[in-house]
C-alpha cells in the first residue's frame, strides 16, 4: 500500500449540516469506528450569509437538540422560533389589514431559527472534539467504489497535496454536488416545478415595525412575529422572512416556475422589483436602507429524488446528496435527521458483525415512501398559495398529517421497530389515502373560489385549537408499544374526523365539487362534530354576524 493511503471505518463525504451530524450520531451510536469527514469549505465559516435551510421543524430541532445533546447550544446561540407564520399579502401596503395563520403562543415542541455558519462551526469543533477527524480545505478528486469486501478508495487532494483515504462504508452528504449520485447515476427528477432566490441582508427585520394598530400588535405573546418563520403569501409563490442570531436575515421567494418565471427575479434587482409588486411593504421596508445585501443565489428546479440511497454494497446518501422536497414547511434538517437515523443503524449493525443488508431495501422503501408522501403537500399546490379562504385550512391539514405519523414515529425512536412498523402499516395506508384524496380536493376548490370576495382580514390563531396543541405538546410522550400503537390509531381517526369537515365545508361553497375519492376513503362512523373553529371557513357576511 502506499504511503499516501490511510485508512478509516467511514468517510463522510461533505462536512457540512448532514455530514457533521451524521458523524456525531455515528459516534453515539458506535464509538469504537473511526470516522473522517472530508469537507470543501475551511473551516471557520462565514456566519449570516453561507447556507439557506435555516428553519427548523418539530423533527429536525429533536434530532438536534435531543438526540445529538445540541439543546444548550440552541438555546443559547440560536434563536428559538415563534412557529410559522402566514400572511395573504399579495400587493399589500398594510401588513395588520391581511389575513394572518399563526399562533399567538408559543406551542409545547421547541424548533429554532438557525444560522448555519454558526451552526455548522460549532458542529465542526464538536466533531473534533468527540474524536472524528474532520479534514476542511479537501477536495475530492476521485471514488473507487468496492468490490465485495474490499475498500471503498477516495482521491483527495488538499493544498495542493494529493491522498488516498480507504474505509469500509462511504456514505455521501456533499449536497447538490451528489459525488456518489452522479458517479452511479442516480439522480431522479419529479414532478414538482418550482424555483426559489434568496439573499440575507444585515440587520432583524420586524413585521410588528410594519403597523401602528395597537390592537394587531398584541394579538401575540410575546409580540415577537419577527421569531417566526414568516410566509408572505400570494398565487403561486411565497417570500419568506427568517431571523439569525448573527444579526442578518434571510429572504426569499419561492414560486412556481409556470405562473413566476425565474427570469423575472435572478438578479437582486430584478427580485426587487418583483418584490415592489408583489409584496410592496416588505419591499418598502428594505428600500428604506439600513439593510446591506450580503448575498443573492438563486436555484432552479430544486426539488429531485434519488433511485437509490442505500446500498448493500456499503455506502449510502443522505441530506440533498439524495433527495430534496421543497421549503414551505422546512423540512430539509427532518430528512437529514431520517437518513442519519437508518445510515446508523445500519453501519452499526454492520461494526457489531450483524448482518445488515436484510435492512438495507426496508429502510429505502420507508424513507421513499416519507419522500413521496411528503412531495403530495407542494406538487401542483402553489396555486392555491394565494387563496386565504383555502389555504388556512390546508396548513391546518398538512400539520396534522406530520404530527399524526412521522413526527410521532422520529420522537418515538421507532423509525427502525420494523415489527412496530409492520404493525402500523394499515394506518399508514389510510392516512396516506386520506392525503392522497385531499390535496387535490383544496386545490379544486381553490380553483373554484377564482374571482370569490376575500374572507374579512383576521388572525386564525393555531395556538386556541385544543387538540392541534394538544397534538404538538404530545410529540414528546414517551410511551411503551401498546399505547404508542393506540396514539397512532387516535391520530389517524382525527385526520379522518379532519377530512369529513374539511369535504363538507369544500361541499358547502361547491356542492358538485369532485371529492377525488376522499368520501369512500372516509369512516362515516368515526367523524364528530367540527374540529376548527367556525372563522377557519368563514367568508365576510359569517364573520360579520
Amino acid at each position: 500500500m502506499p504511503q499516501t493511503d490511510q485508512r478509516t471505518d467511514v468517510i463522510i463525504l461533505g462536512g457540512g449540516l448532514a455530514g457533521l451530524t451524521l458523524a456525531l450520531q455515528l459516534r453515539q451510536r458506535a464509538p469504537s469506528l473511526s470516522i473522517a469527514v472530508v469537507e470543501r469549505r475551511n473551516h471557520p465559516v462565514r456566519e449570516g450569509a453561507f447556507k439557506v435551510g435555516e428553519s427548523t421543524v418539530e423533527i429536525g430541532a429533536h434530532y438536534f437538540a435531543d438526540v445529538l445533546g445540541l439543546h444548550e447550544h440552541l438555546e443559547t446561540e440560536q434563536i428559538r422560533k415563534f412557529g410559522f407564520r402566514f400572511f395573504f399579502s399579495e400587493g399589500s401596503h398594510a401588513i395588520d389589514h391581511c389575513t394572518e395563520v399563526g399562533v399567538s403562543q408559543l406551542l409545547p415542541t421547541p424548533s429554532w431559527q438557525i444560522d448555519r455558519g454558526r451552526f455548522e462551526n460549532f458542529l465542526g469543533e464538536r466533531a473534533r472534539a468527540a474524536g472524528v477527524e474532520f479534514r476542511d480545505g479537501c477536495t475530492v478528486r476521485s471514488l473507487e467504489l468496492a468490490e465485495g469486501d474490499d475498500d471503498h478508495v477516495v482521491g483527495i487532494e488538499h493544498d495542493g497535496a494529493p491522498q488516498r483515504l480507504r474505509a469500509r462504508w462511504l456514505l455521501d452528504a456533499s449536497g447538490r454536488a451528489g459525488l456518489l449520485k452522479r458517479k452511479l447515476d442516480l439522480a431522479r427528477p419529479n414532478d414538482h416545478d418550482a424555483n426559489a432566490v434568496w439573499w440575507r441582508v444585515e440587520g432583524i427585520i420586524d413585521p410588528n415595525g410594519w403597523s401602528q394598530d395597537p390592537a394587531w400588535l398584541q394579538r401575540c405573546d410575546p409580540p415577537d412575529r419577527w421569531r417566526s418563520t414568516n410566509h408572505m403569501c400570494g398565487p403561486g409563490y411565497w417570500f419568506w422572512l427568517i431571523p439569525l442570531s448573527s444579526g442578518a436575515h434571510s429572504l426569499g421567494i419561492v414560486c412556481d416556475a409556470k405562473m413566476h418565471p425565474l427570469e423575472t427575479m435572478n438578479t437582486h434587482a430584478k427580485a426587487m422589483e418583483w418584490l415592489r409588486v408583489h409584496q410592496p411593504q416588505v419591499a418598502a421596508c428594505l428600500d428604506r436602507g439600513g439593510h446591506a445585501v450580503q448575498d443573492f443565489l438563486f436555484l432552479r428546479h430544486f426539488s429531485y429524488g434519488a433511485r437509490q440511497v442505500f446500498s448493500t454494497r456499503r455506502w449510502a446518501l443522505t441530506g440533498e446528496a439524495g433527495v430534496f422536497l421543497d421549503p414551505f414547511y422546512s423540512p430539509g434538517s427532518d430528512f437529514i435527521a431520517i437518513a442519519n437515523t437508518y445510515i446508523c443503524d445500519l453501519v452499526a449493525r454492520d461494526a457489531a458483525g450483524e448482518p445488515f443488508e436484510p435492512y438495507v431495501a426496508m429502510y429505502e422503501q420507508l424513507y421513499f415512501s416519507f419522500y413521496e408522501n411528503t412531495l403530495t403537500l407542494y406538487q401542483d399546490q402553489y396555486p392555491l398559495f394565494g387563496d386565504e379562504r383555502v389555504m388556512p385550512v390546508k396548513v391546518i391539514w398538512d400539520y396534522t398529517y406530520y404530527w399524526a405519523l412521522l413526527a410521532p414515529l422520529f420522537f418515538g425512536q421507532r423509525l427502525t421497530d420494523l415489527p412496530v412498523l409492520g404493525r402500523l402499516r394499515p394506518l399508514f395506508e389510510q392516512a396516506s389515502a386520506l392525503n392522497r384524496a385531499m390535496q387535490p380536493l383544496l386545490r379544486e376548490w381553490g380553483e373554484r373560489n377564482q374571482g370569490r370576495e376575500a374572507p374579512a382580514a383576521r388572525l386564525l390563531d393555531q395556538f386556541r385549537i385544543d387538540w392541534f396543541r394538544a397534538m404538538n405538546g404530545q410529540l414528546g410522550d414517551r410511551l411503551d408499544t401498546p399505547a404508542f400503537l393506540a396514539r397512532i390509531a387516535e391520530n389517524v381517526g382525527r385526520m379522518r374526523w379532519l377530512a369529513s369537515e374539511i369535504l363538507e365545508r369544500a361541499r358547502g361553497d361547491h356542492p358538485d365539487i369532485d371529492d377525488h375519492g376522499l368520501a369512500a376513503q372516509l369512516d362515516t362512523q368515526a367523524t364528530t362534530a367540527p374540529s376548527l373553529p367556525p372563522a377557519w371557513y368563514a367568508d365576510a357576511a359569517e364573520l360579520a354576524a
